[in-house]
């Protein structure tokens, strides 16, 4: 079997990771994770076994870059205008996290990500690996963890959602 270069890599299958990063983490944190994706990549791509599903491993590697980028804005402070008057009550690092305007500097206008954001985790990466990254079920299962049919149900539980959120906005 002939060995693409990283290079045909890159352009064959970096659209659908970028689609998945943008699903899964947003507009503003997508790019970030597709390069950090391609970077990862390219150190591993010589290890890479003959016959492999490429797009199944990059979508693998988004998938751990996107962790990643979870648990970074988990650690990062939140910026707020104001102090609430009493923060005793308030476990550290929560305040500000659901004060009108305050999206940490990110600005997320994006219709689509905002109804992303309001699936469980779980529907919105079965949606995300499935119909944007392009992976079967079965890999789904396999990214996730449990069962093909489990995925199925997540995916379709999410695209319902988010039907019904388009419908509601809709005039």
């Amino acid at each position: 079997m002939e060995v693409k270069p990283f290079e045909a890599i890159v352009r064959e299958h970096g659209p659908a990771v970028l689609r998945v990063c943008r699903a899964v983490l947003g507009p503003q944190d997508a790019e970030d994770a597709w390069s950090e994706t391609f970077l990862a990549a390219l150190r591993a791509y010589p290890g890479l076994a003959p016959g492999a599903n490429v797009q199944a491993w990059l979508v693998t590697i988004a998938k751990h870059k996107a962790i990643d980028s979870h648990r970074a804005a988990a650690r990062r402070p939140v910026p707020v205008a104001e102090l609430p008057a009493d923060d005793r009550d308030t476990p550290s690092g929560a305040a500000g996290r659901d004060v009108p305007g305050v999206d940490g500097g990110r600005g997320d206008n994006d219709a689509l990500w905002a109804a992303l954001k309001t699936l469980p985790r779980r529907q919105r990466e079965a949606l995300a690996y499935h119909h944007l990254g392009g992976l079967p079920y079965a890999e789904v299962a396999l990214l996730l963890g449990g069962t093909e049919a489990a995925c199925r149900r997540s995916a379709a539980d999410g695209m319902k959602k988010l039907r019904a959120l388009t419908l509601e906005e809709s005039p």
